[in-house]
Parts: structure tokens; C-alpha cells; sequence
């Protein structure tokens, strides 16, 4: 997430910084409301943290051009006026939140949350997808309740994807999202750190889609619900004789003195069976 940090008080600004980046933001500082304006017109923010005693323009008319110029970025303001009069009227004119100096970091952060829940529309410090859950205020991740190691720009772009889930999530915007004015990458550097966490999620049941000529998107790996192709069974080797098809009659088992006369015949030889006819028909006579 990219922040905007408006402080004249140099001491202030640094260890705010410090502490935000040291959370895993991209914060940019500026000293006066008129930075502040000339910043929000060229680059992208998630939240503004704004003082009130600013030099010339102070905090309050500097969150009353932003919301008359129709940026809805979250603005936390932070002041040393604690009376209740400066706490409502800083609300009215456009602020999402109110922090009186001095405060505690944690503080700090637990609103600035809370802030960019609101504004992307999540209800809970853990933003989940599928079996993804993350913590934002305890800094873990989680995938099928394993924890998963990230790196910085890693947990930011998960963050951002998260955020949009299951909507796109711009490249540019989440460019934009993992540095400031001080530090450089190029648009390779989201391809980079989506290819990382692609191979970290691998097998988890989330995938990172990419959208052509927009961005990522979060999705669900779900298997398919279509069985597997049956494998044919094997052809028989002998073709099935339908129920219909006649059965043949068996041959007749031969008679016990076939085989008896066959060896007699055998014997005797074919000479033998010519003779026995004609002896044959000299028995008949005339």
C-alpha cells in the first residue's frame, strides 16, 4: 500500500516514516498542502496522513480541496488540538479519521488498517480468499492454515490482490503501490513478484490469472466436476455367441462295434472287400 504522508515537523515525518515503512509501506512525504495537491494529481494513493498545522494551507483546508476535487482517498488526520470542536469540524470537512499527538505507532497503524478496510470494502483485519488467509494486523500469512513466508513486495502485492478479490487488479495501480518517490522499479518488477508468488501458491487451490492489458486476479483452482473417460474394455478373443443363434446338434457318439469293424476292415484290406462281393453273387445263381 502507498501512503502520502503531509508533515512540515522533519523530526515528526522521519519517524513516521519509518515506522509505516518498517510495516511494509510505501510511503511519500511532503511538507505542505501544496505539495500534497500537486502530488495526488500525477500518482496513485491508498491513504493520505495529513497534519493540521501545516504552513500557509493548513490540514484541514487541504482534506476540504481534496474531497471538492473528488479524491476519495482516506485521509487520517493528525493534530495537537484536542478539543472537541477541532475534532468535529476535521470530520466534517472531509476526514476519515482523527489521531492527537502524541501518539503510539501501533495506534497509528491499527487505524491506517482500519482506514484501508473501509475503503476497499473489507469488514475484518484478515482478508481471506479460498484458503488463503491474511492477517494484516499480526503480519502472517496463511494457506490451508500453513504459514507462508513473503517478502515485503510480495506481501504487498498479495495485499492488493486480496483487496480486489475476486474483481482485477491493475498492474499500474499495484506498481504504484510497492514504491515511493525514493525508490525506482521498473513495470517488470509486478511480473517478477506475481511469478514468485504463482510458485509459492502452486498447489494451493488459488491461481493468479492474468488479465490482458489490465492486470491479476485471484481465482480459485477448483478440479472438474466431469468423470474421467472410461477406458474401453478389452475386445474378447472369441466372438460372444448372441442368445438367439441356434446350437448346433453334436454328432452321434459312434456304435461300441464301429471300432472293431474298422480294425477287421483294416485287416483284411480293399482286395479282400472285392472278393467278398463277388463270392457274393456267385451265391445267387441264375
Amino acid at each position: 500500500m502507498r501512503l502520502l504522508l503531509v508533515e512540515d515537523d522533519v523530526m515528526v515525518a522521519s519517524g513516521i516514516k519509518l515506522g509505516l515503512c518498517d510495516a511494509g509501506y510505501a510511503v511519500d512525504w511532503v511538507g505542505s498542502a501544496e505539495r500534497a495537491l500537486e502530488a495526488v494529481q500525477g500518482e496513485a494513493f491508498d491513504a493520505a496522513i495529513v497534519d493540521i498545522g501545516l504552513p500557509r494551507m493548513d490540514g484541514l483546508a487541504l482534506t476540504a480541496a481534496l474531497r471538492a476535487a473528488g479524491r476519495t482517498l482516506p485521509v487520517l488526520v493528525l493534530t495537537a488540538r484536542d478539543a472537541l470542536h477541532d475534532r468535529v469540524q476535521g470530520l466534517d470537512m472531509g476526514a476519515d479519521d482523527y489521531m492527537v499527538k502524541p501518539f503510539e505507532l501501533p495506534e497509528l497503524l491499527a487505524r491506517l488498517r482500519a482506514l484501508l478496510r473501509r475503503s476497499q470494502a473489507a469488514t475484518s483485519a484478515v482478508l481471506s480468499f479460498g484458503p488463503v488467509e491474511m492477517d494484516t494486523a499480526h503480519r502472517h500469512v496463511r494457506v490451508a492454515g500453513q504459514l507462508l513466508e513473503l517478502g515485503p513486495r510480495e506481501w504487498t502485492v498479495l495485499e492488493y490482490l486480496l483487496l480486489q478479490a475476486p474483481k482485477p487488479a491493475a498492474k499500474d495501480k499495484m506498481l504504484q503501490a510497492l514504491t515511493g518517490w525514493d525508490k525506482e522499479i521498473t513495470p517488470n518488477a509486478v511480473e517478477v513478484y506475481i511469478s514468485r508468488l504463482r510458485g509459492k501458491l502452486e498447489g494451493s487451490g488459488v491461481v493468479l490469472r492474468a488479465i490482458r492489458g489490465f492486470g491479476y486476479r485471484l481465482e480459485l483452482d477448483e478440479p472438474s466436476a466431469d468423470p474421467p473417460d472410461a477406458q474401453p474394455e478389452p475386445a474378447s478373443l472369441s466372438a460372444p455367441v448372441p442368445a438367439s443363434a441356434p446350437v448346433p446338434p453334436s454328432a452321434p457318439a459312434p456304435p461300441p462295434w464301429s471300432a472293431t469293424a474298422a480294425a477287421t476292415v483294416a485287416e483284411l484290406g480293399a482286395p479282400a472287400r472285392v472278393k467278398a462281393t463277388g463270392t457274393s453273387r456267385s451265391h445267387e445263381g441264375p
